[in-house]
C-alpha cells in the first residue's frame, strides 16, 4: 500500500500538467471498475457500474493536480524566475528543491536581504547551479512547470510527512476504495480532476460529463490541533474520517451529511465533523453544475497544509478508505 502511496505522491504534476499522473492512476485503478477514461481537459473518470434497475449516479471526486511554478523569465546570470501555479507559502517553500517536469532540479531561494515579511512571488528566483541563460535554457524553458520536490517520511505511529497530500491521497483513498467494491447498487464514477488547485476547473467539466445525483469530493482538511490554530479547531489528526458540513464554497447537503454520518457511525468507522470557514474543495463545482447535486464531502484531516512537509495520520486515511466504500456499497442515498 505504502509504496502505491509513494508512486502516487513523487509523479509531478502541477495545474494543467497532469497527463503523468493521471496515467498512472488510470492504470492503478483499471482493475477494479468497469471503464476508465480521459476527458478533453484530462479528468480521469472511472466507471463502476450499479445493479440496481434505477440507479443514482454517485460521483466521488479527487484532484490529482498540485500546486507549483511556472517559469517566466531566465536572467542572464542563469537564474530562474517563476510565478505560482495556485496558492504558494513562500516562507515555507524557502530554500526547497524543485523539480521540473523535464527532470531539472534547481533550489528556490529568496533575493539577498529579503526580510520575512517581504517574502513574495516577486522576490525569489529558482537557482539552477549554472553560470548563464544559456545554460539555463538547455535545462528549463519559459512555460514549463515545476513543484516542490516530493516526499514521503514515515514519522512516529501512523503518521507520516510529506508532500503532495493534498489531495494525492485523496486520490490513494478512491482506488483503494475501488479495490473493495463488488456489486454496488449504484453506479459509481471515480473522478481524479485536474486544475482544482486554480479554481475547480476539472470538477466543473466532469461534472459536465457525469451530472452526478450525489457528489462527494474527497480533500484535505487543515487539522486544529497544532499550536495557535486560529480556526477549524473541530478536526483533529487522528480523530479518523472528517464529514464535511461546510467550507467557503459550499454548504452541504444535510440528509446527506447526515445519511454518512450514519454509515460511519453504524459500521464503527471513526470519524469526526468538519466545519471549514475558509477553502473550498472541487464539491462546490459538483453541487451546481448542470442543474446541481446533493453535494458533501469526507475529509483527510492534515497539518501544515500547502508546505514542503504536510502531515497525515494514516488511521484517518484507512478511516476515509471504509467509508467511501460503505457510501459505495449503500442503497439509495
Amino acid at each position: 500500500m505504502i509504496n502505491d502511496l509513494k508512486t502516487i505522491m513523487t509523479t509531478l504534476g502541477a495545474s494543467s500538467r497532469e497527463d503523468a499522473i493521471g496515467d498512472k492512476l488510470s492504470e492503478m485503478i483499471r482493475p477494479y471498475v468497469d471503464e476508465v477514461c480521459k476527458d478533453p481537459l484530462g479528468n480521469v473518470i472511472a466507471v463502476k457500474r450499479g445493479k440496481a434497475k434505477d440507479p443514482q449516479k454517485v460521483m466521488f471526486c479527487a484532484h490529482m493536480d498540485e500546486i507549483g511554478f511556472v517559469v517566466t523569465f531566465i536572467q542572464d546570470d542563469g537564474l530562474v524566475r517563476v510565478s505560482s501555479v495556485g496558492y504558494i507559502d513562500y516562507l515555507a517553500a524557502s530554500s526547497h528543491l524543485v523539480r521540473f517536469e523535464n527532470g531539472a532540479v534547481g533550489v528556490l531561494v529568496p533575493e539577498g536581504k529579503t526580510e520575512a515579511k517581504d517574502l513574495r512571488q516577486e522576490k525569489f528566483y529558482v537557482d539552477l547551479g549554472v553560470k548563464s541563460r544559456r545554460e539555463a535554457e538547455r535545462k528549463v524553458k519559459i512555460g514549463e512547470t515545476g513543484a516542490i520536490e516530493s516526499t514521503l517520511v514515515k514519522l512516529g505511529g501512523k503518521r507520516y510527512a510529506g508532500r503532495p497530500f493534498d489531495d494525492r491521497i485523496g486520490c490513494y483513498i478512491l482506488v483503494e476504495a475501488a479495490k473493495l467494491l463488488k456489486k454496488p447498487e449504484n453506479d459509481i464514477y471515480f473522478v481524479f480532476s485536474v486544475q482544482e488547485e486554480v479554481g475547480c476547473r476539472g470538477s466543473f467539466a466532469a461534472s459536465f460529463t457525469v451530472r452526478p445525483d450525489i457528489g462527494i469530493a474527497v480533500d484535505v482538511t487543515p487539522s486544529g490541533d497544532v499550536v495557535n490554530p486560529g480556526t477549524n479547531l473541530c478536526v483533529k489528526l487522528g480523530g479518523g474520517a472528517a464529514i464535511k458540513v461546510k467550507d467557503s464554497s459550499v454548504m452541504c447537503d444535510q440528509a446527506l451529511v447526515r445519511f454518512i454520518t450514519k454509515l460511519a457511525e453504524d459500521k464503527k468507522i471513526a470519524h469526526q465533523t468538519e466545519v471549514l470557514t475558509y477553502g473550498g474543495t472541487d464539491a462546490s463545482s459538483m453541487q451546481t453544475v448542470a442543474g446541481g447535486s446533493r453535494a458533501g464531502g469526507i475529509s483527510i484531516p492534515i497539518r501544515f497544509c500547502h508546505s514542503p512537509n504536510e502531515m497525515i495520520d494514516m488511521g484517518d486515511v484507512e478511516a476515509c478508505v471504509k467509508l467511501v466504500a460503505a457510501v459505495c456499497e449503500a442503497g439509495r442515498i
